[in-house]
């Protein structure tokens, strides 16, 4: 829909917060005078309640996005609200908006929200249009031969990267915007006083009770965590720009060979970046484009194999596999107590820093599925909770693929032993020091099995098995044992299920995984607080 003439033009921020390549944002100030509007309702998000990580994150990232706007002219309009369509018409009617601009979002939550949203606004004589900020291309855009979309990444990526156009190229920022009231709202956090309200009328705008709500990101239990935040990220779009530039002019260029060490900066920590939208998609491709071509004509074949290179999934298909419901095992995972240093010192790292590279995501969490043979839709809750690029779809995609879930990959019943991970991701033992202390004087011929050091070596170290680290949660031999007698059951319901679907006796066995479990209480010994007061339910998508 085209937009109409006179008065100004909501632009609602989601998970776009920035100013750059928004394409949201540009139609807004070629329309005219813009209100910024973000609107806070978690309690639309059901199950997947933004966790502690990704609230801090958020609060960091709005505080830099209205610095942003504030230095081109505007300010960003804040609400709270348990209905974002309701809160969007309140803001329409205060301030005689003529038009509301936004970009896509891809989730099931967000696509049924957005079609009501246009549904209503539209009724309502609003021009409503929307945008592709988040992808290189639409998901209906990349199909295969037959028209369908594709059921595995390889197929996927390349015809992404044979499409017969390139993706758009990125968009620069506005160099000023034309604000709806020159007097608007003091701040992200900070509301204006009762008092004090927008008292200017331009381009037909009356927003003269257009006041920010204060948001509240975080409770007091939360705060000393998030300390530990702060020390390690820097969010907002012009963090997001210096992490690529670091990237682009360093490890990029070495990423096919260093991109499987843990112990080392060797990707571009830009995933809490892209989930919150501080950095298109497109700009990174552009970039890396650029890479790409300088490389390919210098002769770096290393760059260049690095700037091609792709993972393909690894697992095959699983439904009726009997997970084991632990909650002794799910703890010990959670705090990195498993025995397993590896496995361990990333759980460590993941409630410390809340992100993970992404060889130790596969790590812990194929242990977790694999070797303890807990419901994966535990695991990726806890992800959900605790990971600042907690992003549902890719969540879920990446548990349903470590736990065989997905169509394509290699076999489910071949257990990665963490010990030769170790030494295959962290050669030096490094990473494991770094998040373990307890075994930092542990030499590293050992440190990535010390169940097998001689006493004498754990004493020189300092090591009590057992007491200071515990010994194996699982011995992988005896998990090896019951993940085949495991498969051997699932084998077995899959076809006592297809049996009686096919003679019409019951619809089938179902999910074993669709268990439930309520979180318990964290504890500060590496699991720290509660992240907020409601209980999750661990169940079914």
């Amino acid at each position: 829909m085209g937009t109409s003439g006179g008065g100004c033009s909501i632009v609602w921020f989601r998970r776009d917060l920035r100013v750059e390549d928004n394409p949201a944002l540009a139609a807004g100030v070629r329309a005219g005078a813009v209100v910024a509007v973000f609107i806070w309702a978690p309690e639309e998000e059901g199950h997947y309640y933004p966790g502690r990580v990704s609230r801090w994150w958020l609060k960091q990232s709005l505080s830099h996005l209205d610095i942003s706007l504030k230095s081109l002219g505007t300010s960003l309009v804040t609400k709270r609200s348990t209905d974002s369509v309701s809160s969007l018409l309140e803001v329409i009617k205060l301030t005689g908006a003529k038009q509301l601009f936004f970009n896509h979002l891809y989730d099931p939550i967000s696509l049924v929200r957005d079609h009501r949203a246009k549904e209503l606004l539209t009724a309502a004589g609003i021009a409503v249009r929307s945008f592709n900020a988040d992808l290189l291309y639409e998901p209906w855009e990349v199909n295969d031969q037959e028209g369908r979309p594709f059921t595995t990444f390889a197929g996927f990526w390349e015809r992404c990267l044979s499409m017969p156009y390139d993706p758009e190229a990125p968009l620069l920022p506005p160099k000023r915007i034309i604000s709806a009231d020159k007097k608007l709202l003091k701040g992200v956090i900070e509301p204006l006083s009762g008092n004090e309200v927008c008292r200017t009328n331009l381009n037909g705008c009356d927003v003269s009770r257009c006041m920010s709500d204060t948001l509240v990101f975080e409770d007091e239990s939360e705060k000393g965590s998030n300390a530990l935040l702060a020390r390690a990220w820097s969010p907002g779009w012009s963090s997001a720009d210096k992490a690529l530039t670091v990237f682009l002019n360093g490890p990029l260029i070495e990423y096919s060979k260093n991109r499987r060490k843990a112990d080392s900066a060797t990707t571009s920590f830009l995933s809490p970046h892209l989930h919150f939208g501080e950095v298109s998609v497109r700009k990174v491709f552009h970039l890396v484009r650029i890479k790409q071509v300088l490389w390919a004509n210098e002769g770096n074949k290393a760059g260049e194999e690095s700037v091609n290179f792709h993972e393909r999934p690894l697992l095959g298909h699983l439904k009726y596999f009997p997970w084991v419901v632990d909650e002794g095992y799910f703890k010990a995972w959670r705090q990195g107590r498993t025995g397993y240093p590896l496995v361990d010192a990333g759980m460590r790292e993941l409630w410390a820093t809340g992100w993970l590279h992404d060889r130790i995501r596969v790590v812990v969490s194929s242990f977790f599925v694999k070797v303890l043979q807990l419901p994966w839709r535990w695991g990726m809750k806890y992800f959900w909770d605790t990971l600042l690029d907690a992003d549902l779809e890719s969540d879920a995609l990446g548990w349903q693929y470590i736990s065989g879930t997905l169509p394509d990959g290699r076999e489910f019943d071949r257990i990665d032993n963490p010990q030769f991970e170790g030494y295959e991701f962290d050669p030096n033992g490094e990473y494991v020091r770094r998040w373990l202390p307890e075994l930092a004087r542990l030499p590293t011929e050992w440190i990535h099995h010390p169940w097998n050091a001689p006493e004498s070596v754990l004493e020189a170290a300092g090591i009590e098995l057992g007491s200071n680290y515990p010994l194996p949660l699982v011995e992988i031999d005896a998990a090896k044992a019951r993940l085949q007698e495991a498969l051997s059951q699932m084998w077995q319901h899959e076809t006592a299920s297809r049996a009686a679907v096919e003679n019409g006796m019951e619809e089938g066995l179902g999910d074993s995984s669709e268990s439930t479990y309520s979180v318990p209480s964290r504890h500060a010994n590496g699991d720290g607080q509660r992240t907020n007061q409601k209980q999750h339910n661990y169940t079914a998508l």
